[in-house]
């Protein structure tokens, strides 16, 4: 099941793993379980031990990706320490800052669809590939994208007049059902009705 970059030393002399370990990376082979980079060499990174059918090894992290993600594995692996005396580590509280930035994001993370004013002149519609003008409308729609060999939903800027279209695409991740009353809910409440009219107007029929 692991390599030799998945197990401190030789196996054969540490039978017991410990649950956790934190070491720098050792080479550039191993990959984040949480954002499924490569860890590069030398950098902070989690050991979780798994144990399964095919043997025993630690499951690698960034130290930073699992502070945001699984921060209660580096706890517990801050009250074990879980690494050798000489390695600098950040200190724990300031993992606990990225794990509560994380959070906020993920509680203030919309829903598709939504629509907003675009605060430049420089995003693209990612179904035409032109520039959205500064304070035009722009609708946020979902769109799956392969990720590391996984499938994966992200959001995309599209022209009122592209949405059909996009909707449309095999891509596409949003709904169409339901997509005017799930616009008006997604979007700023602040935003006017006239101003949401006439942008459904400007997305057109929907098939």
């Amino acid at each position: 099941m692991t390599d030799e970059s998945d197990v401190p030393g030789d196996a054969a002399e540490e039978p017991q793993l410990a649950p956790y370990l934190i070491e720098n990376a050792r080479s550039s082979r191993s990959k984040c379980r949480t954002c499924r980079r490569n860890i590069d060499k030398d950098t902070p990174r989690l050991g979780i031990l798994l144990e399964g059918p095919y043997g025993t090894g630690y499951l690698w992290h960034h130290l930073k990706c699992a502070a945001r993600r699984k921060f209660e594995d580096v706890e517990a692996a801050y009250e074990q320490e879980a690494w050798a005396p000489e390695l600098k580590l950040p200190a724990l509280d300031e993992l606990r800052k990225l794990k509560e930035v994380a959070e906020k994001a993920r509680s203030e993370k919309k829903d598709s669809p939504w629509a907003e004013r675009a605060k430049s002149g420089r995003s693209k519609c990612k179904h035409c590939d032109e520039l959205i003008e500064k304070d035009s409308w722009r609708v946020i729609l979902d769109r799956t994208v392969e990720f590391f060999g996984q499938e994966r939903k992200g959001p995309v800027n599209i022209h009122p007049h592209c949405v059909a279209a996009e909707l449309n695409s095999e891509d596409c991740a949003t709904e169409v059902d339901g997509f005017a009353d799930a616009l008006r809910q997604n979007s700023d409440q602040a935003i006017a009705a006239t101003d949401m009219n006439a942008l459904l107007a400007a997305i057109g029929e929907l098939d």
